[in-house]
């Protein structure tokens, strides 16, 4: 009803709608990654008011990881029967019921409930997939700076969202802190009904940047989509070392940010003596320093060698959680972690996009990224379960931090496995495919 005839407004001035659905991507994913970074916020919380201690609620936001990882192979499919814009809304309302409902717990098995399976299907239905989809979709140049804006849009939501319920748990409470970031999910959710359409052809445009004369797309898939492909496209993808080595990095970024620093940064710097909110304000300068770094990499990655990129992405990470034990939690030395360490926090997923879909080719990238992105998050829920171990036992993060760095040094060198793709090679700067 309203997304016609803003397309043919925004036709009429030079503009194409593509714009609007990057938008409306860009806003459900920092919803949910707000969502999915808010708990981080509320460990000391949680346990002080039901005496679970981190180890428990760790393994709860584990669950949350994998859940949000593994939903990412089956998010395409589910998009392909039942359009992007059912499948958003449809989780952006689980997400929010998730939040919800949490402020009315009393058992724990509540929380892996609402925290854990709600909140990690939901979040995973609109996960990176769905940049994916909506990039390849919508857009036939540019898709290496589309996901890049895309990817930055989770360092958004950590920078608007934690700082803000921070200050909410200090003043009035942890249940209070949820409200925001459920208004938010459900804001958009209405948004993205009323405006987001599955393809270009749905508004009669053809893709950005396509040539004149492009016949509209007719929406059908390239092939026959069942719930049997992603296992048959991983089956295939990994008889490809290439295929391993992106998993195994990707394995390693999830647990050296979203399982580590997103999940324990503020319980870390609690330790320290630092208090939560203080702890978030650094969590949202990283947040956007990654803004800024992951914009960067989208472009750069349409333009230089990926793996490049990788090797420095990964080794100045790597570098950065070594050096954090010693920092000292002063302004001055998280200031400094918060610049290097955020400058590549997701700075990693436009190359990764990239040399996916140089390998295994348009029509399966987005499955197959789909595995490599559920490698990101078993990563990131070994990492949120096994830094709660290690700080229960041992009473100090140290061991995980330094383990974490260890594993982005390793990951660096991996990268080099890779051999350098001939179609990366040969496209056009600001035209090669990102997936």
């Amino acid at each position: 009803m309203f997304a016609q005839p803003l397309s043919d407004w925004l036709q009429r001035r030079g503009l194409h709608f593509s714009w609007v659905i990057v938008a409306l991507t860009f806003l459900t994913a920092l919803s949910s990654s707000a969502a999915l970074g808010l708990p981080g916020a509320l460990l000391q919380p949680l346990s002080k008011e039901f005496g679970w201690d981190v180890e428990q609620i760790s393994s709860a936001l584990a669950l949350r990881f994998a859940l949000f990882g593994l939903m990412g192979p089956f998010a395409a499919i589910l998009m392909e029967r039942f359009g992007v814009r059912n499948v958003v809304v449809t989780a952006l309302t689980l997400v929010a019921a998730g939040m919800a409902l949490a402020t009315q717990m009393t058992q724990f098995w509540q929380l892996v409930l609402f925290w854990g399976v709600m909140l990690g299907v939901g979040s995973g239905l609109t996960a990176l997939v769905l940049s994916a989809v909506v990039s390849n979709r919508w857009f036939d140049s540019h898709r290496g700076l589309v996901v890049g804006l895309l990817t930055a849009s989770s360092a958004t939501g950590q920078l608007i969202f934690l700082p803000v319920g921070a200050w909410l748990v200090q003043h009035f409470g942890w249940r209070l802190a949820v409200l925001p970031v459920l208004s938010a999910c459900a804001l958009v959710a209405v948004a993205v009904l009323l405006l987001m359409r599955n393809r270009p052809a749905d508004v009669g445009l053809t893709p950005f940047g396509a040539a004149p004369g492009t016949p509209l797309a007719t929406g059908a898939p390239a092939m026959r989509i069942t719930f049997a492909t992603p296992f048959k496209v991983l089956a295939e993808a990994a008889q490809q070392r290439v295929f391993w080595v992106l998993a195994g990095t990707f394995f390693i970024c999830g647990l050296s940010t979203n399982g580590l620093i997103q999940t324990h940064f503020i319980s870390l710097c609690g330790d320290a003596g630092l208090g939560p909110v203080p702890a978030a304000s650094v969590l949202a300068m990283m947040g956007a320093f990654d803004l800024v770094g992951t914009i960067a990499s989208g472009w750069l990655s349409d333009r230089y060698d990926n793996r490049k990129l990788l090797f420095m992405y990964y080794g100045l990470r790597g570098l950065s959680l070594l050096w954090l034990p010693y920092s000292a939690f002063t302004l001055y030395g998280l200031s400094v972690f918060a610049m290097f360490y955020g400058l590549d926090w997701i700075a990693t997923v436009p190359p990764t996009v990239r040399l996916t879909a140089a390998t295994f080719g348009k029509e399966k990238a987005g499955m197959v990224f789909g595995w490599i992105f559920a490698a990101h998050q078993l990563g990131a829920a070994v990492a949120a379960y096994g830094a709660g171990r290690v700080r229960t036992l041992l009473l100090t993060y140290d061991p995980a931090l330094f383990a974490a760095g260890a594993a982005c040094l390793t990951a660096a060198a991996m990268v080099w496995i890779i051999r350098k793709p001939a179609a990366a090679s040969a496209a056009a700067p600001g035209q090669a495919k990102a997936a």
